[in-house]
C-alpha cells in the first residue's frame, strides 16, 4: 500500500495516511450487484489476511499457554473474528504454545446509515457471569468514537474477568476521539465509511471480500 506506513510500535498497526486514494476498483473482482456503489478498495482481502495472521502471532506470544474466552462483536466482527481465531489454532497446531478458546458472540448496534447514534443496544450480553475470573479477547471490527468500546468494556468488566484484551482490526481517526487504542490493532484509517469482509451500511456490503470505501450514490440507494 504506497501511502500506507507502520505506526510506531505494534498496537498502532498499519497507518493509512489522510491521503491514500485507495486502489482502482478495475483491479478487483467484487460483486457487481455494487457495481456504481463504491469509490475504491481501500485494503485487498490478502493484505488483511497477512495483517491477521501477525496479529495471531503477537496474541500467542503474548497469551500463549492462558485459558481464554474470545468475545466476538457481531456483526461486523465476525468475519475477523473467525479468521483471527482460525490462524490462533493453525498456530497451536505448530508451537509447543496453545491457546484454549472459547468463542460468545455479542451484539452491539449504534448506526444509522452511516451515522453513529448514542442508542447502543448490546445482545447476547445479558449475563457474561461465565466471564468471572477468565482471560477475556473481545474481537472488534472498527473503533471508532471510542464511546461504545467504552461502554462495553464497563459492562465487561462487572463480571469481574482476570483480564481483558481487545483486537481491533481497524482503528479511525475521528474528531474528540475518547477511545484508547486497542491492545492489537490491525490498521488505523482516515475518517472514512467503510463497508465490505462483513463490514456493512444497513446491511449491505458483508459480502464483500474487500474493505472499500462507499460511494456518495450507494449511500443513497441502500439510505432508509
Amino acid at each position: 500500500m504506497a501511502d500506507a506506513e507502520a505506526g510506531s510500535g505494534k498496537r498502532h498497526g498499519i497507518v493509512i495516511r489522510d491521503e491514500w486514494p485507495g486502489y482502482s476498483l478495475e483491479l478487483f473482482s467484487y460483486p457487481t450487484h455494487y457495481c456504481g456503489d463504491l469509490e475504491c478498495v481501500y485494503i485487498p482481502h490478502g493484505v488483511i489476511m497477512d495483517r491477521t495472521e501477525r496479529l495471531a502471532r503477537n496474541i500467542m506470544d503474548d497469551l500463549g499457554d492462558h485459558d481464554i474466552v474470545v468475545l466476538c462483536v457481531l456483526k461486523g466482527g465476525y468475519q475477523f473474528c473467525a479468521d483471527l481465531v482460525d490462524r490462533i489454532k493453525a498456530l497451536s497446531r505448530n508451537s509447543n504454545r496453545t491457546i484454549p478458546m472459547r468463542v460468545h458472540f455479542i451484539r452491539l448496534k449504534s448506526y444509522l446509515n452511516d451515522q453513529s447514534t448514542e442508542d447502543l443496544q448490546i445482545v447476547g450480553a445479558e449475563d457474561l457471569s461465565f466471564l468471572n475470573g477468565k482471560n477475556v479477547l473481545i474481537v472488534e471490527a472498527i473503533v471508532g468514537t471510542g464511546k461504545t468500546m467504552k461502554r462495553l468494556l464497563e459492562h465487561v468488566e462487572a463480571f469481574r474477568p482476570k483480564m481483558i484484551k481487545v483486537a481491533g482490526l481497524l482503528v479511525k481517526r475521528v474528531p474528540h476521539s475518547s477511545a484508547s487504542l486497542p491492545d492489537y490493532v490491525g490498521f488505523e484509517i482516515p475518517n472514512r465509511f467503510v463497508v465490505g469482509y462483513a463490514l456493512d451500511y444497513n446491511e449491505y456490503f458483508r459480502d464483500l471480500d474487500h474493505i472499500c470505501v462507499i460511494s456518495e450514490s450507494g449511500k443513497t440507494k441502500y439510505k432508509i
